[in-house]
């Protein structure tokens, strides 16, 4: 049975019988859309939200994952994601990320009065509409990119004469004003351009040591590394498998972890198991228990 053609680079595959690029690409969206839904639904069991969230992940389109996959690659954690779906607003310290989401399908120039110091006619704010995202907006910082998730659309400017989606966006603005919080498409954050959340940010700045201050520290780090130096096995046995070699101890300390500096995808979040247990576990415990005498079962142990 043929895929039925989705959105974007999926239709111009197929019209065109799609090539071996174009297949790749394909299946390289999809597999970010699964991805971003299932970040989704996992968010979706903590907390409370709008209704509607699980379904609109559904008719998530291949231009709203980028988005929500791009900030995941710059740290978003799961928790993290329950505020930039309730509009929370968010720093990324990487500029290019305005100019990816600016050319993206749908994006158009919008008025906002986020973020003042910036050139708007150099780098205007860019909105975006979709089931999920319902209204994206975001622009560029000094050093990076900012985006937001807004409630209800709105197209402020120009000649156009107010349309209810303006009356719904200044109502949205009101519960702003008197909460403090933004009014996202599933919820309020406490996020504001105020107390944004950061992602990636450029914190820290490397520098070599001197050759004596490298050469105590290696010296302290060796002494160290053999202090802790326990095994399992016998003393004997450990001394013919020595650890590997690693002639620059105090420059692994300026080493940045990978990723999302060790803490993963789902940070401090509360993950739990709903399967059900596994049948073949189950019996063969079942057997184990059948083949204990009884006396022992009655008297929880062996006379």
């Amino acid at each position: 049975m043929k895929r039925k053609p989705g959105a974007g680079g999926l239709t111009r595959g197929v019209l065109s019988g799609g090539t071996a690029a174009d297949r790749a690409r394909d299946q390289q969206a999809d597999e970010v859309r699964d991805r971003v839904r299932l970040m989704i639904e996992i968010t979706a069991r903590a907390g409370e939200y709008r209704r509607g969230l699980v379904a609109a992940a559904r008719r998530l389109s291949p231009e709203e994952a980028e988005i929500l996959s791009d900030l995941e690659g710059h740290g978003l954690q799961v928790p993290q994601l329950r505020d930039v779906l309730r509009g929370g607003h968010v720093l990324v310290d990487d500029p290019a990320l305005y100019e990816a989401w600016r050319s993206a399908k749908g994006s158009h120039p919008r008025l906002s009065s986020h973020h003042r110091d910036i050139d708007k006619t150099l780098y205007p704010d860019i909105g975006m509409r979709g089931h999920l995202v319902r209204e994206k907006l975001h622009g560029r910082t000094a050093k990076g990119t900012w985006v937001q998730l807004e409630k209800t659309p709105a197209a402020f400017g120009g000649s156009k004469l107010p349309s209810v989606d303006d009356l719904r966006h200044l109502m949205d603005y009101l519960v702003y004003r008197f909460t403090g919080s933004n009014v996202g498409p599933w919820g309020l954050s406490r996020m504001t351009e105020r107390r944004p959340m950061y992602l990636s940010p450029v914190l820290a700045v490397p520098t070599s040591l001197s050759p004596p201050v490298a050469r105590v520290l290696t010296q302290a780090l060796r002494r160290i590394e053999a202090s802790d130096d326990t095994t399992a096995v016998s003393a004997d046995l450990a001394a013919r498998f020595p650890p590997p070699d690693r002639p620059d101890l105090a420059g692994e300390l300026g080493q940045a972890l990978s990723d999302r500096a060790g803490r993963g995808l789902f940070g401090n979040s509360e993950v739990w198991v709903t399967q059900t247990p596994s049948r073949a576990a189950a019996a063969v415990l079942r057997e184990r228990r059948e083949q204990v005498p009884t006396d022992v079962r009655r008297t929880g142990g062996w006379s």
